[in-house]
């Protein structure tokens, strides 16, 4: 079996790599500018832009995936270039199932990263995959945009939407909450600037997430379908805070910074796991407090 990641040198990419090559798969990957040494399970990783339809034709030509995993996005909601997350997040998902549909029977399963963000402020509380779509930035336009787009191609591919909740873990950019937190008091800085303390979300390990990837894409009756992928528990900014300083040994004060408070922001966040579990069967649930012990402790 052959698996092709988009964005496989990424944070989520990395994990997904080693889980699917201990599960055997050999497994290639897409980078803009690959690193000299690809990451870890992996066998190549070929240099394409998702904006290069060309370039994507002949890579999966030469690959020939058996299943596709495509994670390759501009992630970061405060990201300054709108357009390049457009183009990158619908116009180079486009690219890329064209080029997966042009090449005709064999790939098994082509699973599309969107996120929980699609669900945006207007709801709280428990939401499942029925929960109505309504988006309050432009990254989760561009996800909701491109579950659209996925649409126009399931009768020619078997297309699995994935909606991540928040999920963390050693490695993840400080630009995200988490590790922020973990960083400050790894540190020992003694100050930290947050927004809204009391709000309560979803938080996964990416271990966790990785393995989720990876069984739904050998599910068969996972095509066709979306799928929250979350733990189901909310912890509040409070609590990771308090397991923050508990795990470090070390108290740092935190100041509200007005500039980092949403308006209307919801108070409870939780995914139901409900429906992927019906399909995968149990999940592999990784404590928040070991997630970040981890974290705190691991070396890079």
């Amino acid at each position: 079996m052959r698996a092709l990641i988009t964005g496989v040198q990424g944070f989520t990419g990395r994990y997904l790599a080693i889980e699917l090559h201990k599960a055997g798969y050999d497994v290639f990957g897409l980078a803009q500018l690959p690193d000299a040494v690809p990451p870890r399970g992996v066998k190549h990783v070929y240099a394409c832009d998702l904006a290069d339809p060309l370039c994507l034709t002949r890579v999966v030509a030469e690959v020939q995936p058996d299943v596709v995993i495509h994670l390759a996005a501009i992630a970061f909601v405060a990201h300054g270039d709108i357009d390049a997350m457009y183009r990158t997040n619908l116009i180079g998902s486009r690219h890329l199932l064209e080029a997966l549909a042009q090449r005709g029977p064999g790939v098994r399963s082509v699973l599309l990263a969107s996120s929980a963000n699609v669900y945006g402020n207007a709801t709280g509380g428990v939401l499942d995959e029925r929960a109505q779509p309504a988006p309050a930035n432009d990254y989760a336009v561009s996800k909701l945009a491109m579950e659209y787009l996925a649409r126009l191609y399931c009768e020619r591919l078997p297309i699995i939407v994935a909606r991540p909740f928040n999920y963390t873990g050693l490695g993840q950019a400080t630009s995200f909450l988490l590790p922020k937190i973990v960083s400050h008091a790894k540190l020992r800085a003694p100050v930290i600037e947050l927004g809204n303390l009391d709000v309560a979300r979803d938080f996964s390990d990416v271990r966790a997430v990785a393995d989720v990837y990876r069984r739904l894409l050998e599910a068969p009756s996972a095509i066709g379908e979306t799928f929250n992928v979350c733990s189901g528990h909310a912890y509040t900014l409070h609590d990771v805070l308090n397991m923050v300083r508990t795990l470090a040994r070390y108290n740092f004060e935190v100041q509200v910074n007005p500039a980092f408070v949403r308006a209307n922001e919801v108070k409870l966040l939780i995914g139901s796991r409900s429906k992927l579990q019906a399909v995968i069967g149990a999940m592999r649930d990784i404590p928040l407090s070991d997630t970040l012990k981890w974290m705190l402790t691991a070396k890079e």
